[in-house]
């Protein structure tokens, strides 16, 4: 039990080192993430992860090993889809580009107490009630499914109910004042645009934990486990998304390998009774569908780049699940 309360210990202090080091020495100026940067700061991150990992491995055991990767994998990968919303939400609030690490950085922060939060109610949920597993296993299988059938869709921020509650209540000036999220203005505290951006993205990430946190309640129910794989792929989301938003073109395929992931965990946890897929082959499965979606996407995606432009009065070369055109 004395190891298991240091183990806590010891994670927590490393975050809070880390947070500290993030904001207060590397960030302590806003500016733009540029693509390099981002690439650097993403290798930082999985590079700690696999390091965790290894400890995880050697010290607790190769089970509790795989299963952090396996989780750490699937909380990456789905994790992909907030860098989307975000990159609409920037867009829609006309955020600019030098204060948006900031917004991320209080938005994580938020977004790990929340998972937390979710971590503690769904493992007590699993411990208390053994049948609540089919309902995570139904649930995921659902999200799976519409997940890959889904159109594109439009995201709308201004709809969202918590902005709408917050607007109410919450007086907001017209014009951003820096990276500040509220200003003293004739004698009263005022929120400024980027608290709204924060309101929304903390409201978002409930939707994406409702996802996550079931998904990977099907490799392991240890709590440690759970909550280290959950916080180190949030760690590194915001270099994450400055990246994403790089290199968005290579994605062409992203949600049908992420529903495919949603599908197997959930039919995993649907069988666990009848049978129990080992960590190893649940990691293999999973990183085989997100490799060969991303390898397909970024084959399509160069051979579309490479095509020859259509001449003057051809219409385009329909690409991959286009729909043809309808005759006039």
């Amino acid at each position: 039990m004395d190891h298991t309360i240091w183990l806590w210990v010891g994670f927590t202090l490393f975050i809070l080192v880390m947070l500290g080091l993030d904001l207060g020495v590397f960030h302590r100026r806003a500016h733009v993430v540029g693509l390099r940067e981002a690439a650097i700061w993403s290798a930082v991150w999985i590079t700690m992860a696999l390091l965790f990992n290894a400890g995880v491995y050697l010290w607790i055991g190769s089970e509790e090993g795989l299963a952090f990767l396996t989780g750490y994998v699937i909380e990456k990968s789905l994790s992909v889809d907030n860098v989307f919303v975000w990159l609409v939400i920037f867009s829609y609030f006309a955020v600019p580009a030098q204060y948006q690490h900031r917004v991320l950085f209080w938005g994580i922060l938020g977004a790990m107490v929340l998972r937390g939060i979710f971590i503690a109610a769904g493992v007590t949920l699993l411990n208390q009630f053994e049948w609540v597993i089919y309902l995570f296993g139904a649930f995921l299988l659902y999200t799976g499914f519409k997940l890959a059938f889904r159109k594109e869709e439009q995201v709308h921020p201004e709809r969202n109910p918590v902005l709408r509650l917050a607007r109410r209540f919450i007086p907001v000036t017209s014009d951003y004042h820096g990276q500040r999220f509220f200003i003293r203005q004739h004698g009263r505290w005022i929120a400024t645009p980027l608290l709204m951006v924060l309101v929304v993205i903390e409201a978002t990430d409930v939707v994406f934990a409702a996802d996550s946190i079931p998904a990977i309640l099907a490799v392991t129910r240890d709590p440690f486990i759970v909550w280290t794989s959950n916080v180190f792929a949030i760690l590194g989301l915001r270099a994450l998304f400055f990246l994403v938003a790089g290199i968005l073109r290579y994605f062409r395929y992203l949600n049908v390998g992420l529903a495919l992931v949603l599908c197997f965990v959930g039919a995993k946890m649907l069988i666990s009774d009848v049978y129990h897929i080992p960590t190893s082959v649940s990691l293999g499965a999973i990183a085989g569908i997100l490799g060969t979606t991303m390898l397909a996407s970024y084959l399509v995606t160069r051979r579309l780049a490479e095509a020859p432009a259509p001449k003057e009065g051809e219409a385009p070369a329909e690409t991959p699940f286009q729909e043809p055109a309808e005759p006039s």
